[in-house]
């Protein structure tokens, strides 16, 4: 499947938002209708068994509803995030910091999620060439895509010094509500959830908190 060219007058209308947006994207696969609300999922790439149970716990509960689960396509809580939403039949978009074709898509060990979101019916996204490798620098320059897209941001874990800490600032920068996953107290996962809870973000445990914080009434299905 090859990559098409999303020009800004067809941009998803929340990503014309944010003060830098691409000058243009690079797409394979089916982006949801303008209607979806869009929750994107971040954290640890070291995701611990205590965050893939909850990963999966809340996507899973989100099943039915019409919303997309957007992620990183890198290994740990985004991987398990694109996992949970194909387990359950949402539709999920990956946005990693490659370009989109099969031989520079990285991290490598992802190429077979990604074609698996693309048969399910979801859509890969990128602002780089189809065979752009990726750089260091590639990846916070995605986040703010990824956060961008977003109506919401879910923080699954994540240090005190994680990267994902750059995305759960963007989110307060762009205006997405941050929820968070909280942790056991000490726990060296938890610092950077706990963080963003003390300073406002909306603390998660259960998959109607998502639905409340995008606006979707608990009964409303496809």
């Amino acid at each position: 499947m090859e990559a098409s060219i999303l020009t800004k007058e067809r941009f998803p209308l929340q990503l014309l938002q944010i003060p830098n947006p691409p000058e243009q994207l690079w797409v394979r696969g089916t982006l949801p209708i303008p209607e979806t609300k869009c929750l994107t999922v971040v954290g640890s790439r070291a995701l611990t068994p205590y965050g893939k149970e909850s990963c999966e716990y809340l996507i899973g509960g989100l099943a039915g509803y019409p919303l997309s689960i957007i992620s990183g396509l890198a290994l740990g809580a985004d991987a398990c995030a694109h996992e949970a939403a194909l387990a359950v039949g949402i539709h999920t978009i990956g946005i990693p910091g490659s370009g989109l074709s099969d031989t520079v898509l990285y991290p490598r060990t992802n190429v077979d999620l990604a074609n698996r979101i693309l048969s399910a019916g979801g859509a890969l996204v990128s602002e780089h060439p189809s065979d752009h490798q990726a750089q260091v620098q590639d990846f916070p320059s995605r986040n703010r895509i990824m956060v961008g897209m977003a109506d919401a941001v879910l923080v699954i874990e994540a240090g005190e010094k994680s990267g994902t800490l750059i995305s759960a600032r963007l989110a307060a920068e762009y205006d997405r509500d941050l929820l968070c996953v909280p942790h056991r107290i000490r726990d060296m996962n938890s610092a950077g959830s706990h963080q963003f809870i003390r300073l406002g973000a909306q603390l998660v445990s259960e998959p109607e908190h998502i639905l409340e914080a995008l606006r979707i009434d608990v009964h409303e299905m496809f």
